[in-house]
């Protein structure tokens, strides 16, 4: 029963939909949080997104947990093709390959609270018909129970409306206990200590300290009830409190009864990494109970950020389009509290200026790529607040993120990908960056060794070897092009010797390539290529050369140098026989990829990151149309606006990133050089609203799939014969034409 006063809101937050776009269709409209959640059968695949409410590089990820122990295969807590939630947790990662975080869960029951305390996990199914998402909001109706449960959030809040059935008891479950497998899913994540403490009948308070992919998180919140607690039963490891307000220690959880009504239940929970009056302070951002209010602001906050992107496409398009850009803002998130305050890669307390913003989630081996180069053109005051959070692991830890979670390191994958991210700022005059600070931990990160990056080894031997370091290949040619972009930055600002000394390493991939088989190949520490060679493999006999790839996948990976690699391979004409066979060469046998690469066309695997520039490195030796056709092979075949519409993980942003630049029409395969490869664009139209003020405009004549091919261009209204466009063109706005053909 709705009140006259929801009613009003309802009818506000309908009128507020409508203008958000200034008389322009709203585009928060094509977004669908459920793309990228799950598999339509068994030989399709998934993004591992979750469908749960979110503001843009929000704190609170407030979505359902279908699993009771979730592990990299459910990294976001979410598969469409399951019907059981546990609960709703506070924080998720979107799209990633191992799990963490999924604090602080909640879970609405009709069950008797006394019913409850010998129960490890509290399931309930429901029905995909029953459940909906958008922008800011999600809802789900259970089976049986007939519960309905409404999320939205604030950057630092999760809002939860619970409407219980008439006639049934109005019981909430706290569990401070649920966690996901550790990599490999062998163990639990551990959790060192938790609480849970009922400050009032309407006052909830709790952390928990736990190690799991990340070495040691620390989780605070503090939650507000819209109607007291009338009954209360906590329990700790296996002791039972009840009428009990407080249990410390592992397995806590609470069992909350309220008095019937047929008003909804309002849950408010603020989080904090630093303490629990952090927590409460943050609430400051929700300090009503007006579900409807904090709704429709995180739909207008979410239309003002994905709005200065308009483009002309078909329904299909502008949902993937849309629902990727969405993706993408989703992280980096902010771990500063609303007073500033952040935890140090130290684990001390640091604080930011006011009106600053401290970010962490930098799933960097993968959003090097496309995802961070995207937000240079659109979001570039956060680039600057990005790159200063990068800086601040670099002050504190001696080196930059390698992955960085909730303000640590966890050191997955391999390379130091924070550097082209903060080469590229840096060259670009991203605002609020200091140019020599970025150099001096650019540098400092690529001559002391760490995990992963050992140089001496390096200078050594002249190459990795591969009985001295696992994924040796990887390592190497991921490196090698993290040093070529110290090298531009060191030439930027005129110091010549280091400019030749990371110039020098950056090309050590030399070493490596072995002309018989035209591979970039392990070698022991007596130079030897090691052997069998089996470039199908993922894990050939003996050794382990190659990160989440084959030889095939990481044949072509020197962007930061593409002429000295044709060059390697024999010339232009061998180099575009060897981009064919990638596409072509289909055999699977040996092929034992263990789950890292999907989206197969050949040995191109779209659906993991090494592969994601290939396809344009076509435009080096004038075969721009083979370039066209893949690119728009793996949009119109890998994209969809299903709950499959992934071929791979998101990883962050990714996958999204990819497609909606070269949908664009262009791809970074350099991404820290500013130079922008074209490929084939998707879409009718496409309007940049730039932050300076400029618009860039993007127009074809394209009717449908199998107009893929380009004729012509025009730049500003004039014949453009390049295969590529510069970042600096973007900014000072323009109409860039495209004549399609088929």
């Amino acid at each position: 029963m709705k009140t006259i006063r929801n009613i009003i809101l309802l009818g506000a937050l309908f009128l507020s939909m409508q203008t958000f776009g200034q008389g322009k269709e709203d585009v928060t409209q094509y977004v669908n949080p459920f793309i990228g959640t799950g598999k339509v059968n068994a030989n399709s695949l998934k993004g591992g997104n979750f469908p749960g409410a979110t503001t843009p590089f929000g704190m609170v990820q407030l979505s359902p947990d279908e699993f009771i122990m979730p592990n990299g295969d459910g990294a976001s807590g979410y598969d469409y093709s399951l019907n059981t939630i546990y609960g709703f947790t506070h924080t998720h990662l979107s799209g990633t390959g191992c799990v963490d975080l999924l604090d602080v869960l909640l879970q609405p029951t009709v069950e008797l609270l006394d019913n409850l305390t010998n129960a490890e996990t509290f399931p309930a199914t429901f029905n995909h018909q029953n459940e909906k998402a958008s922008v800011g909001y999600y809802s789900v109706k259970y089976d049986g129970s007939d519960i309905l449960t409404e999320l939205t959030a604030t950057t630092r809040t999760g809002m939860t409306r619970i409407t219980y059935p008439a006639g049934k008891p109005n019981n909430l479950i706290f569990d401070m206990a649920h966690a996901g497998q550790n990599r490999g899913g062998d163990r639990k994540m551990q959790i060192f200590d938790s609480q849970l403490r009922l400050l009032n009948p309407t006052t909830l308070v709790g952390y928990r300290l736990l190690s799991g992919w990340q070495r040691y998180r620390a989780v605070y919140f503090y939650a507000e009830f819209s109607r007291p607690v009338t009954s209360k039963i906590f329990k700790a490891y296996s002791s039972v409190f009840p009428n009990g307000d407080l249990a410390n220690g592992r397995n806590v959880k609470c069992f909350l009864g309220f008095n019937e009504s047929s008003e909804p239940l309002i849950v408010k929970v603020a989080i904090s990494p630093i303490s629990i009056e952090n927590a409460k302070e943050n609430m400051q951002e929700n300090p009503d109970f007006n579900f409807y209010a904090v709704h429709a602001k995180a739909v207008s906050t979410w239309e003002n950020e994905l709005s200065n992107i308009r483009i002309e496409a078909s329904a299909e398009q502008k949902a993937i389009f849309y629902t990727g850009l969405y993706h993408a803002y989703i992280q980096p998130n902010t771990v500063s509290d609303s007073n500033g305050e952040f935890m140090r890669a130290d684990y001390t307390t640091g604080k930011v200026a006011q009106g600053q913003t401290q970010y962490s989630t930098f799933s960097l081996w993968d959003t090097f790529r496309a995802a961070h180069p995207l937000y240079t053109i659109l979001q570039p005051k956060r680039v600057g607040e990005f790159v200063n959070s990068m800086l601040s692991q670099y002050q504190t830890y001696g080196y930059l993120p390698i992955w960085q979670l909730w303000g640590t390191d966890n050191y997955c994958m391999i390379g130091n990908h924070a550097i082209p991210v903060l080469v590229d700022a840096a060259l670009k005059g991203i605002p609020g960056i200091d140019i020599n600070k970025v150099y001096e931990a650019v540098k400092g990160t690529s001559l002391r060794d760490h995990r992963q990056s050992p140089w001496s080894t390096l200078e050594k031997y002249g190459y990795l070897p591969e009985t001295k370091e696992r994924e040796s290949v990887s390592i190497q040619l991921e490196n090698g092009y993290d040093d070529a972009c110290v090298a531009r930055l060191a030439a930027k600002l005129g110091k010549t010797a280091d400019a030749e000394y990371f110039m020098h390493r950056s090309q050590l991939y030399r070493n490596i390539f072995d002309k018989g088989t035209g591979f970039f190949r392990a070698k022991d520490e007596n130079g030897k290529f090691m052997e069998p060679f089996e470039p199908l493999s993922y894990s050939p006999k003996g050794m382990h050369p190659y990160a989440e790839g084959n030889a095939w996948q990481y044949r072509f990976f020197v962007p930061q140098d593409v002429p000295d690699m044709i060059k390697l391979m024999g010339g232009s004409k061998r180099f575009e026989q060897a981009l064919d066979s990638l596409f072509t060469y289909d055999k699977r046998e040996g092929l034992d990829q263990g789950g890292n690469a999907s989206g197969f066309i050949g040995q191109y695997a779209h659906g993991n990151e090494p592969s994601h520039h290939c396809i344009y490195l076509y435009n080096w030796v004038g075969a721009e149309k083979k370039a066209q056709y893949y690119a728009n092979k793996v949009m119109t075949e890998q994209y969809n606006a299903r709950h499959d519409g992934y071929s791979g993980n998101e990883d962050c942003g990714q996958m999204s990133a990819w497609y909606i630049l070269s949908s664009m029409g262009f791809y970074p395969v350099d991404p820290a050089s500013g130079v922008y490869s074209i490929g084939s664009p998707q879409l009718k139209k496409v309007e940049i609203s730039l932050p300076n003020g400029k618009t860039f405009t993007i127009t074809t004549n394209r009717k449908d799939a199998k107009d893929c091919y380009v004729k012509s261009i025009k730049f500003n209204g004039k014949p453009y014969k390049k295969n590529y466009i510069l970042h600096s063109d973007i900014l000072n706005g323009g109409t860039l034409e495209f004549v399609m053909t088929k």
